[in-house]
């Protein structure tokens, strides 16, 4: 049986825009997100899972299902409103008494400041591509110490910035929808410094706590061991992951990909002497959201040299059509402690299972199980190869918005009917409940894995 170490943090995460609602309540201003998705007609958080008012159930659920520990985020737009300048208390107050709720249940709050949801204020005044918004973040992380700072001990900045300045800056596909390589890298870089701020300030401040950065993180695999294919899978590794993980770990960016980079878009002449100082202030922990590998083969591209390859045949896949691959989870994490040496959290794992409840009430979502089996003995093992894990956070606790892929992909560990709002804990959380309670890998049951 693969057991973990005493005092593993066992949890779930959310964000805001994905499941609080309540968009106009209490002062809160409208996010890029709430511009994005009314501009093109698509699923909004506008109610989303009304976990902004039904936390406090929630929380009990969590506490029901053994989780000690809860990622959610901070939503900017709710704490200041502008961006910039007054600070709305209603949305303070709604996170103060959340985090007490949260301690009173005996669950570890961890919050992530910033989840994808810029105060559409900034965006008018350039958003990411300014600036100043990485100072105007550095503003907002301090208001969130004034009221957290003597009740977190582990601090999350930016989530994936990669996702951020790639989908929302070069392939327009998610907010605010914009579509050139160099605004992307630009966009990248003021991300990571917001991160080096905000950690600057949390480390003044409160020197004890512990803070890391979220990053999505791809393994990179050539199709096939052609010199070429292999030289596009490590250029595209460079892409996904060393682009943020050497800034952040190492003091600066890696040659090959800046290289490349410069050849397409000429010279980065926002990185400003001194940046890369800001940035590489180490954190305590890297958050590693994985889901899915990337097989790449070689292509002359305008742009990038490699194409991302559909699943391989005979490969598991989920209901989205992601490959579900926990040995190249292993992988990854063996290869962060070797290469960087570096405390991890994994802060989202998971996937799409679209079960729905059946005539009896019960949510069989007997994918879902068996993938979170196999992918916590990948994440054993690699603690036995020495990757130093600090928890497991699933995403997500609830069905939720997913983006601009809207309501029909369901991720969480709980159903959420949306309709009425009803929770309906499947049979992954049940699962998961009991591996939390054994702080083991366990074997499915009849009453985990959807048998009668």
């Amino acid at each position: 049986m693969n057991t973990f170490p005493a005092g593993f943090l066992w949890g779930a995460a959310t964000s805001a825009y994905q499941v609080e609602g309540a968009v106009d309540d209490d002062g809160r201003a409208a996010s890029i997100w709430d511009t994005f998705t009314a501009e093109r007609g698509m699923d909004s958080g506008a109610d989303a899972c009304d976990h902004y008012h039904r936390w406090p159930a929630d929380a009990d659920l969590m506490a029901q299902l053994n989780l000690n520990a809860y990622r959610f985020s901070l939503a900017w737009p709710r704490i200041i409103p502008g961006g910039t300048g007054a600070v709305n208390r209603a949305g303070l107050a709604h996170y103060d008494r959340m985090v007490d709720g949260l301690l009173d249940r005996g669950i570890t709050p961890l919050p992530t400041l910033y989840h994808w949801d810029l105060p559409q204020a900034l965006q008018e005044r350039g958003g990411w591509t300014d600036r100043a918004t990485a100072d105007a973040f550095a503003a907002y992380t301090d208001v969130c110490l004034d009221l957290l700072g003597d009740r977190i001990d582990t601090w999350l900045t930016v989530n994936e910035p990669w996702v951020v300045s790639v989908l929302g800056y070069r392939l327009g596909l998610h907010a605010p929808g914009e579509k050139d390589l160099r605004t992307s890298v630009l966009v990248g870089h003021h991300l990571l410094l917001a991160h080096g701020l905000a950690t600057g300030r949390i480390r003044e401040r409160h020197p004890t706590a512990r803070v890391g950065i979220p990053l999505s993180l791809f393994p990179n695999y050539p199709a096939t061991d052609d010199p070429a294919d292999v030289a596009a899978a490590w250029a595209s590794e460079g892409y996904t992951n060393r682009w943020f993980l050497d800034p952040v770990l190492r003091g600066n960016y890696p040659a090959d990909t800046a290289e490349l980079f410069e050849r397409l878009i000429g010279p980065m002449d926002w990185v400003r002497p001194g940046d890369l100082d800001v940035i590489g202030n180490r954190p305590d922990l890297i958050g590693v959201n994985y889901y899915t590998r990337r097989r790449v083969t070689a292509a002359a591209q305008d742009e990038l040299p490699w194409r991302v390859l559909p699943p391989q045949e005979g490969v598991p896949v989920t209901d989205s059509g992601w490959e579900s691959v926990p040995d190249a989870f292993h992988e990854l994490l063996v290869r962060l402690h070797r290469d960087y040496g570096v405390p991890v959290l994994i802060t989202e794992n998971g996937g799409v299972w679209n079960a729905e409840p059946d005539a009896d009430g019960r949510v069989r979502d007997t994918g879902r199980v068996h993938a979170l089996r196999e992918h916590l003995r990948a994440l054993s093992r690699a603690i036995d190869d020495g990757a130093q894990v600090l928890g497991y956070l699933h995403w997500s606790l609830l069905d939720n918005l997913e983006w601009a892929e809207g309501y029909a992909p369901r991720f969480g560990l709980v159903h959420v009917d949306r309709a009425t709002q009803r929770r309906t804990v499947k049979d992954s959380a049940r699962y998961y409940a009991a591996v939390i309670a054994a702080n083991a890998v366990v074997d499915a049951t009849d009453e985990t894995e959807g048998r009668s």
